[in-house]
C-alpha cells in the first residue's frame, strides 16, 4: 500500500509563547474529533490562564518539558510534570486554569476532543497523571486509546488514539491506525520524513486511510500523533464550547453560568 499524503500543513497562528495550530472553525471541521490543538512554550514568567469554563469536550494536556500547576472547579489543585497528563472532560460544564510553575520552561501540547452525543452532557471527569501511571509501548506514550500492548483507560466516547513520541536521529517508528481514517501529525521539536519532510512547529494532515504510518527522525524529535475514527456530529461553537447540537450547547452553557456563580460567591473569580 503506497504511504499516506500529507494533504494539508499549518505552523498556525502565534499568540506569544502560544501557537494555535488547529481551531473548532478551521482545521477541526476536517480533523473533528480533534477540534483544537495548542503547541506552548511557555517561560517560568508567564501568566497561568484564570478558571475559565469548557462544556462538551475533554482538554488533554500533556508536557514534553517543564511542570504545569493546575486548578478546578471542583477544588482541586496540583502540579503535572513532564511526561504526566492532565484529563479534563468537562462534559456537561466545569471550569479549570493552568499556568507554567517556577521550573524553567513548560513545552507541550493542549488537545480538545469533541464528545458525542451520549457524553456531551455526562458526567465531568478530573484525572491527573503522574508520567508513571501513562501507558507505554516502545518509543511512544499512550495518551488516549491503544498502541501495541498499551492501552489507557480514559474514555473518549469513540475510536481514538492520541500518542506522544520521542525518537532519536536515525530511528525509525511505524504507527498502524486499524480503523481510524482521521490521521494527523505536529512536532514539538525536531524534524522527520512521513516520507514527506515535516518541520518542528507544523501540524500535517494526513490523507483519510487506514494505511500505516511510517516515521523516521532527520533529529532528534518530540511530537503528537492524532488518529480517529470520523466524528459523525456537526460542530455546534460556543466560546469555550463544543456540542452536537444548538440544544445541547445552551444546556452546557447554562450549567457554566450556574458554576460561575458559585465560583463567584466563593471568592475565586
Amino acid at each position: 500500500m503506497p504511504p499516506r499524503k500529507v494533504v494539508h500543513r499549518t505552523t498556525g497562528t502565534r499568540h506569544g509563547p502560544i501557537t494555535r495550530l488547529v481551531s473548532p472553525s478551521d482545521l477541526g471541521q476536517m480533523l473533528k474529533p480533534f477540534v483544537f490543538l495548542d503547541h506552548f512554550v511557555l517561560p517560568a514568567a508567564a501568566a497561568g490562564i484564570g478558571l475559565h469554563p469548557h462544556s462538551g469536550i475533554v482538554t488533554l494536556t500533556y508536557l514534553f518539558e517543564g511542570t504545569m500547576s493546575y486548578e478546578d472547579s471542583n477544588g482541586v489543585r496540583g502540579v503535572v510534570p513532564a511526561g504526566g497528563v492532565e484529563w479534563f472532560k468537562a462534559a456537561r460544564g466545569a471550569w479549570h486554569a493552568s499556568g507554567p510553575e517556577d521550573s524553567g520552561v513548560a513545552r507541550g501540547f493542549q488537545l480538545w476532543l469533541a464528545l458525542g452525543a451520549e457524553q456531551e452532557l455526562g458526567p465531568v471527569e478530573n484525572i491527573y497523571l503522574s508520567p508513571d501511571q501513562v501507558p507505554r509501548d516502545g518509543a511512544a506514550r499512550v495518551l488516549v486509546g491503544t498502541h501495541g500492548g498499551a492501552t489507557n483507560s480514559f474514555n473518549a466516547g469513540a475510536p481514538v488514539n492520541y500518542l506522544a513520541v520521542r525518537l532519536q536521529s536515525g530511528e525509525s517508528w511505524r504507527y498502524q491506525p486499524a480503523d481510524h481514517t482521521v490521521g494527523w501529525l505536529s512536532i514539538s521539536t525536531g524534524r522527520l520524513r512521513v516520507p514527506e519532510r515535516v518541520e518542528a512547529g507544523e501540524l500535517a494532515v494526513l490523507e483519510p486511510s487506514n494505511a500505516a504510518i511510517d516515521f523516521m527522525a532527520e533529529a532528534d524529535s518530540e511530537f503528537v500523533v492524532g488518529s480517529a475514527v470520523p466524528h459523525p456530529y456537526e460542530l455546534a461553537l460556543g466560546a469555550y464550547s463544543v456540542h452536537t447540537s444548538s440544544a445541547a450547547l445552551e444546556a452546557g452553557e447554562r450549567r457554566l453560568r450556574e458554576i460561575h456563580r458559585q465560583l463567584r460567591s466563593n471568592g475565586r473569580v
